[in-house]
């Protein structure tokens, strides 16, 4: 019996997960995700609960789901070598500024084990890489990644999730001025 449905129609089940999916980024975003739970979120969705941990199998997978990060960081290749660290502070402020998802990740992550590990999945297969393109010595890539993302992400701490008053009225020039040429020192000098 041929399918009644037309070709290129969504299927219900893809209208189903988009639902849950939007719900629980805005209550993982909201509530935190201690305080997040399936029963809001299906209520949140207008679905049962049960439909939640069919697609999802449980809180983790539901949050890992929902908090899929493209960092979508620019080709660091394409740019002079003395320019990356400004680039990569200029992306991850907008990045920061535009991406309640990845605010929402942070304030889980630094709360709960398994925000935690899905932060540095995002960092470790999206952001080594990148440093492995300029940084002088293959060996150094791993700590010089890390800390250019304790400035990062310190950064967004304290902009977007803690709200530090002085960090938050900082211009954004002023942002660049000071944080690039860290993140640059990190990435390209000379060991130390």
């Amino acid at each position: 019996m041929p399918d009644s449905k037309p070709a290129g129609s969504p299927r219900r089940s893809d209208a189903t997960r988009t639902a849950i999916l939007d719900a629980a980024r805005e209550r993982f975003a909201a509530d935190g995700y201690e305080r997040a739970t399936i029963r809001a979120i299906a209520r949140d969705a207008n679905i049962d609960p049960s439909m939640v941990m069919r697609y999802y199998g449980s809180k983790e997978g539901l949050f890992a789901a929902a908090v899929a990060v493209d960092l979508k960081l620019p080709d660091l290749t394409a740019l002079p070598r003395e320019e990356v660290g400004r680039a990569l502070v200029t992306h991850f402020l907008d990045m920061w500024e535009e991406n309640e998802v990845l605010t929402a990740l942070l304030r889980v992550g630094v709360t709960n084990q398994a925000g935690a590990e899905r932060m540095q999945g995002i960092f470790r297969d999206q952001f080594l890489p990148v440093a492995r393109t300029v940084c002088p010595d293959p060996e150094q890539v791993p700590a010089r990644a890390a800390l250019c993302s304790t400035q990062l992400l310190g950064l967004a701490l304290t902009r977007y999730v803690l709200r530090f008053p002085p960090v938050v009225t900082l211009p954004r020039q002023e942002v660049l001025a000071w944080l690039a040429p860290t993140v640059q020192r990190y990435l390209t000098a000379p060991h130390p």
